[in-house]
């Protein structure tokens, strides 16, 4: 069984694409863990403000008139801010899609998603270093049931769930805390969620275009007019926010050499 000392929310969104940067979640299941082993469930239609694309209706079935009536998210902010408050997160490629749109979506809603001293667990990541498939067959590998429902939200995030309770019983080396799990998966440190930059020798540096490799600051220090670009991009809000941050620590120490 998993040790934890306090909770953790297994968290699967719907939205109406996968562009970090313009698209929006249209509905969000939480499945929380707690300590003593309870689960509570919180499951959320959310108006997206814009037209849900039939090709992504195709895949989880929400129309743009199931949701017309909708809260917004901004409207439903401060209610997810409190289910997820003193939670870990985990999910299925929660780290790379679910935890990263979710966070854009509280930043366009002026709320503040504190993440220090929050864990991470991404349960892909445990599952595709041992046997690299989906989450249905994941599913099916681990708990020895068919997914029904797959891509509803709750259903997808329950079996997550699941699917990592499995896992600890089949893998030991994990051990069963989320420090002995992300230790063992050997995760990068963080540094945007949409891993536009990356931390190498304890700097952060580009991970992406043909400054790949280069230092951040060094980069912005060189070439300011870089920074202007990329505000201007189509980058995620949290990449801006954290190139932003680098790049004021940046002039700030230039200023006191």
């Amino acid at each position: 069984m998993l040790q934890i000392t306090k909770p953790i929310a297994f968290i699967d969104l719907e939205t109406t694409g996968v562009n970090l940067g313009k698209d929006r979640i249209v509905e969000i299941a939480i499945v929380k863990l707690l300590p003593d082993g309870s689960r509570t469930v919180k499951r959320k239609l959310i108006n997206p403000e814009m037209p849900i694309p039939k090709t992504s209706s195709d895949v989880h079935g929400i129309t743009d008139d199931m949701v017309k009536d909708a809260p917004t998210f901004a409207q439903a902010a401060q209610e997810l801010r409190q289910v997820l408050a003193d939670c870990d997160l985990s999910g299925y490629n929660s780290n790379r899609f679910d935890i990263p749109l979710l966070i854009e979506e509280f930043l366009r809603a002026g709320v503040e998603l504190e993440m220090k001293g929050r864990r991470l667990l991404d349960v892909q990541n445990i599952f595709h270093k041992m046997e690299q498939r989906t989450l249905a067959a994941a599913y099916k590998f681990y708990c020895g049931k068919t997914l029904e429902g797959a891509h509803s939200a709750e259903a997808d995030a329950t079996a997550t769930l699941e699917v990592l309770l499995g896992q600890l019983e089949r893998y030991p080396e994990l051990g069963n805390t989320i420090d002995s799990i992300n230790k063992f998966l050997g995760d990068e440190v963080i540094v945007d969620f949409a891993r536009r930059f990356i931390m190498c020798d304890g700097v952060e540096v580009f991970n992406f275009g043909k400054y790949k490799g280069e230092s951040v600051a060094a980069v912005l220090t060189r070439e300011p007019q870089y920074y202007d670009w990329m505000m201007r991009g189509d980058f995620p809000q949290q990449t801006k926010q954290k190139l932003t941050e680098i790049f004021t620590r940046t002039k700030l120490k230039g200023l006191k050499v």
